[in-house]
């Protein structure tokens, strides 16, 4: 359940990081030519600062999110299906006969 979730968060850090990279002015100027409100909305200095920062905090938490999924699944990789069975027989072994071979 929790690595389920957590796999979860990391799409979600996927996508977010994604477009917030996208957003950033570049040489190529990336998808905020298509915004148009862009420096309205933050300002003439303020996108590429929040931005920046955006972009820094959402790839630290893909960066702990990643490792922390890495441990889960490497502590499940190390128990096995077999250690879970539990098996009840009520089996006797046969016990042996000893046979006198000497002639």
């Amino acid at each position: 359940m929790t690595t389920s979730l957590l796999l979860i968060v990391q799409i979600v850090l996927v996508i977010l990081i994604v477009i917030a990279v996208l957003l950033q002015k570049s040489s190529s100027i990336g998808l905020g030519a298509y915004s148009g409100s862009n420096d309205s909305v933050f300002g003439a200095k303020g996108p590429s600062s929040f931005l920046a920062k955006a972009t820094f905090t959402i790839g630290f938490l893909f960066v702990v999110n990643t490792i922390t999924l890495g441990y889960m699944y490497s502590q499940a990789a190390q128990e096995s299906v077999v250690d879970a069975m539990v098996e009840n027989t009520n089996v006797v072994a046969p016990v042996a006969v000893e046979t006198n071979t000497t002639k």
